[in-house]
């Protein structure tokens, strides 16, 4: 590892496209082993990237960047376009502060088209550059490349639909990294792709349509026949007869590793004055043996030992523990149903798809409907668990209001990754959650800090409430707890000296820190109490009135200010005549870019230092550090 001849040379893909046929293979070589060894120091997305190496490559060979357009679905699997396009010397960097994203990023280079981070928006970005260019005289070409998972999202249909009308080139490129491509298939589906991206073959087909259409009575009639029997022929090779009816010309499956056959099929792909719809099969994880074995484990993976495979460090988190709390529930109780999108593994849900099978629904990335889903389950008396990470239950805001709040319906949503979540960055911290379900009526919430309050939350949220329920959770496991703490309540608890006069309020993770902030001002020779909520909406009216009793309160809450707790509760003692100093620190109007958790949460001043600098900085400038 890190022994590199060609790669370093590769200063944009014009450097790309100077190679040797013969080099290719190398360079395919080093691009991975750089990935590998990245990936293992800094974390990231690796058996996606590794798949599309080749791919990547004879896209950069085939088209001009940055003139061409590409949008690359998700983006978690952009690190090779990085490497092509002038970012090796500073690849080390990969999600770190300051350093390269994981994913696309237009700020980050001119050959980063559009921001990507969640999945299924890439065919709309990019038929809308496609249509802006025809608009302004611009006859370069653009590229989607989605994936098979995220081409399941109702918003790459939506896409699809529509652009399947224009009339001038636009490529979506389908990486299909499910499908083998076996013995029994391979031959014949390879040579019908030759035929069909023969320049001869695309002509016939055009010139064939064009006269079928201007023959009077019989020709239309022909045509549609001849599509139906092509369709049934195309139906027992391909098992898809969907792009031709979006109005896509298909071409594929195409082998995804094969430099030569990608560069092709995509130099045909741009001859046709119409939408494509190119199919390429990868192998996810190709390359790396652990990752091709377990690729569901290497798809977002922490620092791991190359050699084994194995991660270096891996602990009990809110994800297992919230997985077997439901298993345990559901034991017992049959009417309880488990969803999840796509994200069985991620969400802690791999045991209880094997427990209970018959009960456990993935709907693929689909949050939009598996809430509604969840919504029909409950109008006939089951009990679903929907576990969704917080940055994409976003997508499934109007459900949760229209479908769910709105009908009264008793639905669970096990919110994972609440929080900042670190090296992904903006699109994935999960900031927003409590915001947006604040702002819906017939909503409870429960934020816990430790295990114990995640299943007891859990329990409750199952079997007391009777409308939208919400368990938030952070990625990681269980922090800092005090040894005179006992266990968490269901509403809130409170730890310290009431009658000190200075109060902190939070909730979450945040707790810990908290807590540690009151030793550190502890040895400054300042009390403070904290007040822990776990049921944030609707908090306990005696919460409110217990703040009431105190001279200085302050709020620290991990998500954005606008809609969140601290705003409700600031509300709630003014309505109760507070006539103490009430400060707020949240995470403010702003996006958090990507570093780790420890040092996004030090930059907001949300850890111990933080707060403890925070509450000694609010003492001096109102004089009262007594």
């Amino acid at each position: 590892m890190g022994d590199y001849e060609l790669l370093p040379k590769i200063k944009s893909p014009a450097d790309v496209k100077r190679l040797d046929e013969k080099d290719l293979a190398k360079l395919c070589s080093e691009i991975r082993e750089k990935l590998i060894e990245t990936v293992s120091l800094n974390g990231g997305h690796l058996s996606p990237n590794l798949g599309v190496v080749e791919l990547t490559v004879a896209i950069h060979r085939t088209f001009n960047f940055p003139k061409d357009s590409i949008v690359w679905d998700v983006g978690h699997q952009s690190y090779t376009h990085k490497l092509l396009t002038g970012r090796y010397e500073d690849f080390y960097t990969l999600r770190q502060k300051g350093g390269i994203s994981g994913f696309p990023k237009h700020t980050e280079s001119k050959y980063d088209d559009f921001n990507t981070g969640h999945s299924s928006t890439s065919i709309s970005a990019a038929y809308g550059i496609a249509r802006a260019k025809v608009l302004s005289g611009d006859q370069s070409h653009t590229i989607a490349v989605i994936g098979d998972g995220s081409f399941t999202g109702g918003l790459a249909f939506e896409a699809m639909n529509n652009a399947g009308r224009f009339k001038k080139n636009f490529i979506v490129i389908l990486n299909d990294n499910k499908m083998s491509i076996s013995k029994n298939v391979g031959a014949f589906p390879r040579y019908l792709t030759t035929v069909r991206i023969q320049p001869w073959y695309i002509r016939v087909k055009k010139n064939t349509e064009k006269i079928l259409f201007k023959t009077p009575i019989i020709g239309r009639p022909i045509s549609a026949f001849l599509r139906k029997s092509k369709s049934k022929i195309k139906n027992l090779v391909y098992k898809n007869t969907l792009f031709d009816c979006f109005g896509f010309t298909y071409i594929g499956p195409i082998d995804g590793h094969d430099i030569a056959e990608l560069e092709n099929a995509l130099s045909a792909a741009k001859k046709f004055n119409s939408p494509v719809l190119l199919h390429v099969v990868t192998k996810k994880g190709k390359g790396y043996l652990p990752a091709e074995e377990n690729p569901g484990a290497f798809h977002g993976i922490g620092k791991f030992d190359i050699d084994s495979g194995e991660p270096i460090s891996s602990h009990k988190g809110f994800s297992a523990e919230f997985g077997n709390a439901l298993c345990d529930l559901a034991e017992k109780d049959k009417k309880i149903c488990a969803i999840t999108a796509a994200m069985a593994k991620g969400t802690g849900l791999e045991k209880f798809s094997i427990y209970h099978k018959e009960r456990f629904f993935d709907v693929g990335i689909a949050e939009e409907h598996a809430v509604t889903f969840a919504c029909g389950l409950a109008t006939k008396g089951m009990r679903p668990v929907f576990a969704v990470y917080s940055t994409f239950l976003q997508r499934a805001y109007d459900q949760i209001i229209h479908d769910a709040a709105m009908s009264g319906l008793h639905i669970v949503l096990a919110i994972d990754r609440a929080g900042i979540v670190g090296d992904d960055g903006e699109t994935h911290q999960g900031v927003f959650d409590v915001s947006m379900l604040n702002s819906i009526p017939n909503v409870t919430i429960f934020s816990p800090t430790y295990f114990d309050g995640l299943k007891n939350s859990l329990n409750s949220a199952i079997y007391v409430c009777n409308n939208v329920a919400a368990v938030r959770y952070p990625r990681g496991g269980e922090l800092y707890k005090p040894d005179d703490f006992s266990e968490e309540s269901i509403t809130y608890d409170i730890y310290g000296n009431k009658d000190c006069g200075k109060l902190i309020i939070t909730y979450g993770r945040l707790f810990s820190y908290a807590c540690k902030a009151k030793e550190i001002l502890a040895e400054k020779g300042i009390e403070v109490c904290i007040l822990k909520l776990c049921k944030i909406k609707p908090i306990d009216t005696a919460a409110f009135d217990f703040a009431t009793k105190f001279n200085t309160v302050w709020f620290f809450e991990e998500g954005i200010k606008t809609g969140s707790v601290a705003r409700n509760f600031g509300d709630a003692l003014l309505a109760r005549q507070f006539s103490g100093c009430y400060h707020i620190k949240t995470i403010g109007d702003k996006f958090v870019k990507q570093m780790s958790v420890s040092e996004a949460l030090h930059m907001l001043k949300l850890d111990a230092e933080g707060m403890a600098d925070v509450v000694l900085e609010d003492l001096d400038r109102i004089g009262n550090r007594e």
